[in-house]
């Protein structure tokens, strides 16, 4: 016989084998006892949470000859068919391929007939919010008015979908996700019964990455031990399967982050990237991990609802005096979001990189919840010595009106260089091609004039060029070529043109300055 999956295997038989729903199966075992059988019934929730395994179950108990406590036997003909799924009495219809009008109106002609068998005919519909507009008023009368030995039985994962005039006629039964220690019950449960050896911390894990859902955990399991076959399944076996992260990583990559270090954040991501870890996957555990700080920053409290052991909660409790509450909302916000868009990327390495560089460098944000991250890496820097305040704006404003302004003398270049400055000038246009292409585009448009204690003042045109020009790396960049073309140093200074000022009669552009030292200076692309 071929392999059948766990799933499938271990699927419930009777209404005892339901775990996480107990308040639904008590009320339809309650019912099956009092024998007060509703005709039509929507059972809503999100996947894998038992909607058509009860539907079956209660098709079964409905019928069944010999019912024990409103559950069925499972020994007469009528359940042993119905388990089968060669009974008459039940039929079970997929409504995302059986959607049109003339499907119901197929049922609408069957159910004039009496069951061969039971006392009931059960008609369970899947995905029943897949139904057409007409398909949902063929079934509007039928559905009201069933003979007495018709049951409809509605399952969908997306109830808001369904007219309410079809609401209204059922009676509707939200099956709610399941909890991670039910779902870790059940597989330690069936782990015995197949004679596993799977680690504590490994199931606790397949069941949180179930969400919810018991069919998720089953199949999850199946994925790993076919993977591990004769091997004891370990946690690390689990993670390596699922291409997930360890928590250990993620508070690595928390405390990176805090300490805005580039180039560990990249190593980490490289690190992952090459054991095969998905980064959609990553992004939403890393969420998750971030969600635990936030309820540990809340109150003490927490053991009882946070799922860690207790070395990672006193971790958990030590990072999270590292940051304020609003910036880990901004962190959940931002991989929220992440998490969303790397399921649909085609460069998921690069949108996650992205993400995490202008979170070690808040200065490229500009959202007004990244203010406290740039405030804080300000500060950072000034305990390190490694800010430098801009250069002060010049004393002379604008005064006047344009007319005004246009009369003012264009300021005249000084008599004399000095001999730095004069071979920076000379050499400026192979320093520009030696220089990084971005930057090299900010140069084309800017213009040399002399600057306080015989320094370059580099001049742009706005205030944008003046912000990539004047940051200490690109400052850094061109100092250094400048260093290698002469074998000296020349201080740079960049600024912009002044508001109200028009850039060619403020500063004088790079040609006034070769004719000074009679050099044509030109930046080639």
């Amino acid at each position: 016989m071929s392999y059948m999956a766990l799933y499938r295997k271990f699927r419930p038989d009777g209404f005892e084998d339901v775990k996480g729903q107990e308040a639904i199966v008590k009320t339809l075992k309650n019912q099956i006892r009092a024998k007060r059988i509703g005709h039509a019934y929507l059972f809503c929730g999100t996947r894998g949470t038992g909607k058509t395994t009860v539907a079956k179950i209660f098709a079964k108990a409905v019928n069944c000859e010999h019912t024990e406590d409103g559950s069925p036997c499972g020994e007469c003909n009528v359940c042993r068919a119905i388990a089968a799924g060669v009974s008459m009495n039940v039929i079970e219809i997929d409504a995302a391929s059986n959607n049109g009008v003339d499907n119901i109106r197929e049922i609408r002609e069957e159910v004039a007939y009496r069951p061969t068998e039971g006392r009931y005919k059960v008609y369970i519909i899947d995905e029943v919010h897949m139904l057409s507009i007409g398909a949902f008023n063929a079934l509007l009368k039928t559905l009201e008015e069933p003979p007495e030995y018709v049951i409809f039985i509605l399952a969908t994962t997306e109830a808001h979908k369904i007219p309410v005039t079809i609401l209204s006629r059922c009676q509707r039964y939200d099956f709610k996700r399941i909890s991670i220690e039910t779902i870790s019950a059940r597989l330690r449960e069936l782990i015995d019964k197949e004679q596993w050896e799977v680690e504590d911390k490994a199931v606790r894990y397949i069941a949180k990455m179930a969400d919810g859902s018991m069919r998720d955990s089953l199949s999850l399991l199946d994925q790993c031990a076919s993977f591990y076959i004769g091997e004891r399944l370990t946690y690390d076996h689990v993670l390596e399967v699922l291409g997930a992260v360890d928590t250990e990583v993620f508070s690595r990559l928390l405390r990176e982050l805090i300490a805005m270090d580039v180039h560990r954040v990249i190593k980490t991501v490289d690190e992952l990237v090459m054991q095969g870890r998905e980064l959609a996957q990553l992004a939403a555990d890393f969420t998750w991990y971030l969600r635990n700080l936030l309820l540990v920053q809340g109150s003490d409290q927490m053991e009882d609802i946070l799922d860690v052991s207790t070395e990672n909660l006193a971790q958990l409790k030590e990072e999270a005096q590292m940051l304020d509450s609003d910036t880990l909302i901004r962190y959940i916000r931002i991989f929220s979001e992440l998490t969303n868009q790397l399921k649909y990327s085609t460069q998921k390495r690069v949108l996650l990189e992205v993400t995490l560089i202008k979170l070690c460098c808040p200065a490229m944000e500009t959202a007004r919840d990244a203010l406290l991250d740039r405030i804080r890496a300000i500060e950072k820097q000034l305990e390190e010595g490694l800010y430098r305040a801009p250069a002060p704006d010049r004393d002379i404003r604008e005064q006047g009106d344009s007319a005004v302004r246009a009369e003012q003398p264009r300021p005249k270049l000084p008599e004399a260089l000095s001999e730095d400055v004069k071979a920076v000038a000379e050499n400026f246009r192979t320093i520009a091609n030696d220089i990084s292409p971005m930057l090299k585009s900010y140069l084309k448009k800017a213009r040399l004039s002399a600057g306080e204690g015989n320094r370059l003042l580099i001049v742009c045109p706005d205030e944008m060029g003046a912000s990539v020009v004047g940051t200490q790396e690109h400052k850094a960049e061109i100092e250094e070529r400048i260093q290698e073309k002469i074998g000296k140093q020349v201080e740079i200074e960049v600024r912009q043109v002044e508001t109200g000022r028009r850039f060619e009669d403020q500063f004088v552009d790079i040609e006034e300055l070769g004719s000074l030292i009679n050099m044509e200076i030109t930046v080639e692309d």
